[in-house]
Formats: structure tokens, sequence, C-alpha cells
């Protein structure tokens, strides 16, 4: 498998991913499980990682593929990966709030090289190109052919006046007192991956995030943030986050812009 084969693939599949979300998005009603951690999945959760899974494992039989609605998966190891979470941002969707994305992305070496994601909703597309850059895709979306697409960079962060983005649904006192160690000039809020775009394309200089999340959470925004410009590191060393851990479980993290002059933990 190259890059030039991967990106067409995980585009095409994010765009029908995405399709197939929001025509349940759209409908009058939607089921709605939980699931054995006692967060919630929807059958749009189910078709796109159905749709999504089916396409990787047709394209790339030999490529180990971690999903979050494969529990199976996630007692795998391997030193390439392909992760999914085919909707982050499930209470985002329920509550039809619009901030959920679909991610896909490509582990090498503990390091998610390659990514995309995808907000339908919102009708916004991030992702990596074969040479490692990052873009956001601009105009109506056609799963058979790329269309115009513009690189995207991190910000020349003022360290005076930063740009906060934080989660939506999981803000907490510990993630507001982080928050607060900055020079602040605005703080928004967003659910998803969004966040690691918010920061890959300057609209904000940091995400601190002060809970629980999982690797098929972080790796799609982690790649298309470093295809930015931009850092993910543990929040209790500043090392960077790494990939393939046991039970694809995340640290706290924080995702930054490279001049932000980052606090203490």
């Amino acid at each position: 498998m190259t890059y030039e084969d991967l990106i067409p693939v995980i585009r095409r599949l994010a765009i029908e991913a995405g399709d197939k979300i929001m025509e349940i998005y759209n409908s009058d009603d939607f089921d709605v499980k939980v699931k054995s951690d006692d967060s919630p999945v929807t059958e749009a959760d189910e078709a796109a990682d159905a749709l999504i899974s089916a396409g990787l494992r047709a394209a790339f039989p030999d490529i180990l593929l971690v999903t979050e609605e494969q529990a199976a998966s996630h007692s795998t190891k391997g030193d390439t990966f392909l992760i999914v979470d085919p909707l982050d941002g499930t209470k985002e969707f329920i509550h039809r709030r619009g901030d959920f994305t679909v991610n896909i992305a490509l582990v090498e070496n503990g390091v998610p090289t390659r990514g995309v994601v995808y907000a339908p909703a919102k009708d916004r597309m991030f992702y990596t190109l074969p040479d490692g850059q990052s873009v956001e895709e601009t105009g109506a979306l056609d799963k058979a052919a790329p269309g115009a697409t513009a690189p995207i960079s991190v910000s020349d962060a003022d360290n005076s006046a930063l740009m906060v983005v934080a989660s939506k649904s999981h803000r907490d006192q510990a993630t507001d007192d982080y928050i607060n160690k900055y020079s602040v000039k605005d703080s928004k809020s967003a659910g998803s991956s969004l966040k690691f775009c918010l920061v890959a394309t300057g609209e904000a200089d940091i995400y601190p995030r002060v809970g629980r999340t999982m690797e098929w959470d972080t790796a799609a925004g982690h790649a298309v943030l470093a295809g930015a410009g931009g850092k993910v590191v543990r929040f209790d060393t500043h090392e960077p986050l790494a990939y393939g851990k046991d039970g694809y479980a995340n640290p706290f993290f924080i995702a930054y812009a490279p001049g932000v002059e980052l606090k203490e933990a």
C-alpha cells in the first residue's frame, strides 16, 4: 500500500459514510443503544462502520484494521494499522447539534501519518495528501473525484491572546483550571475531532483534553493537525502522544500550534 493508493480510498469512504450518517440524521427518528462502557451507539455508527470496514478490507486486506464498533479489533496489535471511528461525537449526533465526524487514519510505528476527518453536517472535509500536507476540501464534495483544496496551517500563536478550543460535551473544572493558566483571548467549544481541525486551520491555538479518549477518537485529527504543522503531546510529560497502546486508550493530551508556550499540568 502506498499513500497514493490510500488517500483516495479513505476520502471516498468518509464521504460515503457521511452520506449514510446524514440520511439517518435527517430521518424522523433513529435507534439509540448503550454499549457495555455506557457510551451510546446509534444505527448510524453501525451503518457507517460496516461501510468503511468493508471498503478498507477490500482495498487493503493485508493491513490491520482497528475500529471502535468492533470490540474484537481492540485486542489486536501491529506496528502499522488503520484505525476508524465511523461516527465520532455520537452525543452531538443524537442531539442533532452537527459537531460529529467520520475519522479514518493510518498509524505507522506509533505515529498517525495520514488521515481524513469529515464533518458531514457542517460540510467540512480535512485530510492529508499523499505527501503529508493537510488540506481542507472546498466546494461540493464528489466521492468520485476530489474538488478544489486549500492547504491549511496552524496559527502563529500570540501567547498574550490565545484562542482555545475545548470539548463541548466533556468540559469540566479540571479543563478550565488548565486553560486559566494561559492568557486567553477567546474560548470556544466544539465536538468530536473537529477540535484538532480548528487548531490545524489556525481557528484555535490550543486544545487541551483532560478526560478519557481512545485512539480512534484522535488519530485522524492528530494526522491532520501534524500535516498542518501542529503537535499533540501527553498532558503530563509533554512527550509526543504515541499510538498502538494497550487497549488503544489515550492519556490526557494537549494539541497545539508550536508557537504556544505550554504550561505545566
